[in-house]
């Protein structure tokens, strides 16, 4: 699952490989974001974790992964 997240005033997003299911990163996202002052922790496929705070948060894009085409037909 491929997840995009943009951070206020910063000009490139973060993108994160991640094993979860859409359900469970919007979960996620949803209890930081009603936490409040919290801090959104997201892990990878390479096992590493990636911290956002919520004030800092733009946007959240949750999208499947598709298989990278290879050839003239790509």
């Amino acid at each position: 699952m491929e997840v995009k997240i943009g951070v206020r005033q910063v000009g490139r997003e973060l993108v994160v490989e991640s094993e979860l299911t859409a359900e469970a990163v919007a979960a996620q996202v949803s209890e930081a974001v009603k936490a409040g002052s919290g801090v959104l922790t997201l892990s990878d496929d390479k096992g590493r974790q990636v911290l956002v705070p919520i004030d800092a948060l733009a946007y959240v894009e949750i999208a499947a992964t598709s298989p990278r085409r290879v050839g003239f037909g790509g």
